[in-house]
């Protein structure tokens, strides 16, 4: 460890000592964290105001992922770094998930036999093929399959029985009857692949004050090469790429009231701003909670993410998700009739625990990078303009995670995602149409931006949102409509010089 972070994480300890050595407020500030003494929720509640002085770097605003943040060198490895604040034994267990992330799954039967499962339909052959260096995918370039880029698939419901099942959140989606949750072009050898899919673009111009203009580029989907037939004639499709891997333990140990509290569904104090809670079931209990992670927040935890995507993606079967042939259906008859990979001397499924619980653990620690020249004055202005325009009424700024959070590097720490992991419409620019549990065709969950800034560095390219449309971060910023409309109006009409400080404030993240 360095002694700058050192320095950083026994700070932000003596920040956090001296917020107890405090007297509590009178009110009920934070009164939904029963995490917390009141003492602890008067001073949370204070640092946790929105800044109103940009004439300098906020307190511990460096140390973006609190205490765990990174302070290595700055390269391609920037998202694959563990959390700074684990215990030796918990870094050895971060390696081994690691290797697990990075395996190439075999098909069946293998020589192998503790790697084969793969498919029989599938996206990858690892979790590091669609999030590349831990970080974020994009889509295909001219001549390329795609790979960290696929298309979810689902219908309307067509019976009392899928509405039941919709309304008591058993599914989020039905799937398409034949090709099932999500479109896999690949397959493993004797099997044909779903298809394939282009890509088309439609440009929109878009004059910036100043005298500049941008050119969006709207994608068009058309699939093609079906394998197994036509598609439903209601078919929904969305595309989405492979978000980053960094701080999602963090985002995990947000209270769930500290979400809640930033909702309002029904836009009551009639900001124009109605962020609502996507609820969703826990895998492994059922019970109904509060979803944060994917591009629609449809999953409450890293394990049911990672369960999702092992099934999904790969193909691999888990306890959570056991069925061996993922994503292929009853319809897909060569497909199930292929063996798979689960053996009983090893335990149930393809990947049984403890790959499971290796895997999550290292999804759950990867450290987000230290923020870069959070005093640069270029930066600050744009820090300046990114709150005066309204982005914070969706990019939260920061959290102070539970104090009971399950590891305990995760706990009471003041962190810095710019999300409020809520749902937002926003407007027909972005709408997918395709509604998922609580999301509309319009909502998306509002994505964190820890780290945007360094995704060419990582991943040497610059695309965003969640197909990948933005070619950079203005234009990520001009596809913002609906509840984001009015801010996205006001970064159109800044002067040029402006509009380059809020991408700086962006880059710094």
């Amino acid at each position: 460890m360095t002694v700058p972070t050192q320095c950083a994480i026994l700070g932000a300890a003596v920040f956090f000592a001296g917020l107890i050595g405090h007297a509590a407020l009178a009110d009920d500030t934070l009164s939904h964290r029963d995490d917390l003494s009141g003492q602890d929720r008067a001073k949370v509640s204070k640092v946790l105001q929105l800044a109103d002085d940009f004439s300098k770097a906020e307190a511990f605003e460096l140390m973006q992922g609190g205490a765990g943040t990174s302070r290595k060198r700055i390269n391609r490895d920037a998202f694959s770094h563990s959390n700074a604040n684990l215990t030796f034994e918990e870094e050895q267990t971060f390696k081994v998930g690691n290797g697990l992330f990075k395996k190439l799954w075999a098909s069946s039967p293998a020589s192998t036999k503790a790697s084969d499962g793969l498919g029989p339909l599938y996206n990858a052959r690892s979790c590091q093929g669609c999030h590349l260096k831990d970080g974020r995918g994009r889509p295909p370039r001219q001549g390329d399959e795609a790979v960290s880029l696929f298309l979810r698939l689902s219908i309307p419901p067509q019976t009392d029985e899928d509405l039941s099942a919709l309304q008591n959140k058993e599914l989020l989606s039905i799937p398409e009857p034949t090709y099932g949750g999500q479109f896999q072009a690949f397959a493993v050898p004797g099997l044909a692949g779903e298809g394939r899919f282009d890509i088309g673009h439609e440009e929109i111009v878009v004059p910036l004050n100043g005298g500049e203009t941008a050119i969006l580029q709207k994608p068009i989907y058309k699939i093609r090469d079906l394998g197994f037939g036509g598609m439903h004639p209601d078919t929904l499709i969305s595309p989405r790429v492979a978000p980053p891997m960094i701080g999602l333990g963090l985002l995990q140990a947000i209270h769930p009231g500290d979400i809640e509290a930033l909702a309002d569904p029904d836009d009551l104090n009639g900001d124009g701003i109605s962020g609502k809670v996507s609820w969703v079931r826990d895998g492994r209990t059922g019970a109904l909670t509060i979803g944060r992670f994917g591009w629609k927040a449809s999953n409450p935890n890293i394990r049911d993410q990672t369960a999702g995507a092992f099934s999904g993606d790969i193909g691999i079967s888990s306890p959570d998700k056991p069925d061996n042939y993922g994503d292929c259906t009853l319809r897909q008859t060569e497909c199930r009739a292929l063996p798979h990979g689960e053996q009983a001397h090893i335990g149930v499924s393809e990947a049984p625990d403890p790959v499971m619980d290796l895997v999550t653990f290292y999804s759950e620690n990867l450290a987000v990078p230290a923020r870069r020249d959070v005093s640069d004055p270029e930066v600050l202005r744009g820090k300046e303009l990114f709150y005066d325009v309204g982005c914070t009424e969706c990019h939260q700024p920061k959290f102070v995670t539970r104090r009971d959070a399950d590891t305990k590097a995760h706990q009471f720490q003041l962190i810095w995602p710019y999300t409020d992991l809520l749902l937002h419409d926003m407007g027909d620019g972005l709408a997918d149409n395709r509604p998922v549990g609580d999301a509309s065709g319009r909502e998306w969950r509002t994505p964190p931006l820890w780290g945007i800034g360094l995704t060419e560095t990582v991943n040497n390219h610059t695309r965003f949102l969640h197909d990948g449309r933005a070619r950079n971060l203005l234009e990520a910023v001009l596809w913002h409509g609906g509840e984001a409309q009015f801010s996205r109006d006001k970064v159109v009409g800044m002067r040029p010089k402006d509009r380059q400080a809020l991408i700086r404030f962006l880059e710094a993240l």
